[in-house]
């Protein structure tokens, strides 16, 4: 979670957010939003993944 933390700081950070500022249309949108959108839903989809995937901790052993 932390790396995926620095990652989402990295790409929404000015110096790369300024590649995507450009009189662009994509689906009749302009880049800009589309890509801050999209590289927030990537994080968001990241972020549940990897807290999905961890098995549960319990306080018990399993029962055979």
């Amino acid at each position: 979670l932390v790396a995926l933390f620095f990652l989402g700081w990295a790409l929404l950070s000015f110096p790369l957010l300024a590649l995507w500022d450009h009189d662009v249309l994509v689906l009749g949108l302009p880049l800009f939003p589309m890509a801050l959108f999209g590289v927030w839903l990537l994080l968001i989809v990241a972020v549940a993944w990897v807290v999905e995937r961890r098995p549960e901790l319990s306080p018990d052993p399993p029962v055979h």
